[in-house]
């Protein structure tokens, strides 16, 4: 499995572009667009907040056919909150879309990041649309991924290259999100895109994995979003034999799926508004991985552990403190074994042994900094 520098236009037959189109008063990129240039198999996920913004309301609406053809993501403005408006301006730009592209609207999904409870402008949208359409390229990746940023401080991108049947499949991938961090998504976005030959329903089962292992796995501040949501697109275009059944080939994908979504999961931890440090927190011993996800988040969030991490201190008080908030049967200090690697270091390990079963986890955090407060202090 070969990974190497690239994005969402890396795997054969995939289109992409962004730019400034005024959304942001900063005159950064804001709105982005992918495109297969074939029918794609196509999944999702989304937050699993019961507010669900706009272009999540539409988007839900149109994967149920489990067919697309683009991606339209704009940031600056979450579109949440807007009520009838914000609803007919996130219809409306599938259309426009659609209509430059000449594919229906059901065909072409929608997300919005940024800040909540301001109307879009949705003039903007529609005057940069046709640029936007014309600027699409099979060299795009970078501009679309750069268009998708809010605070994000680094571009999140990834792709890998792998063997189906002799035939060479891709998947390319990239990603926003650096704060209001939480499992279950969060102020992220994902967009995943692939030329391997896939059936619908088992690229949605490859990616609720996948996303379970890695976006779910992850949390900056324990603050689920209303906008979060990942997509993936396979249009076939490897020419590898389409993946039927739970074999070998779907295995294989699934691993190198997995391997995009933990390296972006990754990257938007080691993004995190103000983090200085990146903390892997190790469960093991719970009587069910429910269990154990359920502690290593409870620890990940707890802000006492994650400004002691900050401060280099040590405190598996702290931690301990964490694991019993949640009040569960069999765990208490006589069964639980806490340990760290060096906390002077970037990346911190925190091991938490439970002694209640074979049952583990592994959640993703960073630290709570100064920088973080002021970051967040001041948006909108």
């Amino acid at each position: 499995m070969n990974v190497f520098k690239g994005g969402v236009c890396s795997p054969k037959g995939f289109l992409a572009h962004g730019l400034a189109s005024g959304i942001k008063r900063s005159g950064k990129p804001d709105l982005g667009l992918i495109v297969s240039q074939v029918p794609a198999a196509t999944a999702a996920v989304f937050t699993k907040n019961s507010i669900k913004a706009a272009p999540l309301v539409v988007s839900m609406k149109h994967i149920k056919k489990g067919t697309g053809r683009a991606v339209l993501v704009n940031s600056g403005n979450a579109n949440c909150y807007t009520g009838e408006f914000g609803l007919k301006y996130a219809q409306e730009s599938t259309e426009l879309v659609a209509d430059l592209l000449e594919i229906k609207p059901s065909d072409v999904l929608v997300a919005s990041t940024g800040i909540i409870g301001r109307q879009l402008p949705y003039n903007k949208i529609v005057n940069a649309a046709l640029d936007l359409v014309k600027g699409l390229s099979a060299r795009g990746g970078e501009k679309f991924a750069r268009a998708i940023m809010t605070t994000d401080l680094k571009l999140k991108e990834i792709a890998v290259r792998f063997n189906l049947g002799g035939k060479t499949v891709t998947i390319g991938a990239c990603a926003k999100g650096s704060g209001m961090i939480e499992p279950n998504m969060a102020t992220m976005l994902g967009f995943i895109t692939t030329d391997a030959a896939i059936s619908f329903g088992l690229l949605k089962l490859a990616l609720k994995k996948a996303v379970e292992k890695s976006f779910n796995s992850i949390t900056i501040d324990g603050c689920m979003s209303t906008n979060d949501m990942v997509t993936i697109q396979a249009n076939g275009q490897a020419g590898n034999k389409k993946i039927a059944n739970q074999g070998a080939d779907f295995q294989k994908f699934y691993q190198a799926l997995e391997l995009v979504c933990v390296d972006l999961a990754k990257k938007i931890v080691l993004d995190g508004e103000g983090a200085t440090k990146f903390i892997t927190i190790h469960v093991s011993g719970a009587a069910h991985e429910f269990q154990a996800k359920k502690i290593a988040k409870a620890v990940a969030n707890s802000v006492l552990v994650k400004t002691a991490a900050f401060g280099s201190n040590p405190n598996w008080g702290r931690v301990g403190a964490a694991v019993g908030s949640l009040g569960l049967k069999g765990v208490g200090e006589n069964t639980m074994k806490i340990s760290f690697s060096p906390f002077d270091k970037k990346d911190i390990s925190i091991a938490v042994e439970l002694g209640l079963g074979k049952a583990m986890a592994v959640v993703y955090t960073c630290d709570l900094s100064h920088e973080y407060v002021k970051i967040n202090g001041e948006y909108n």
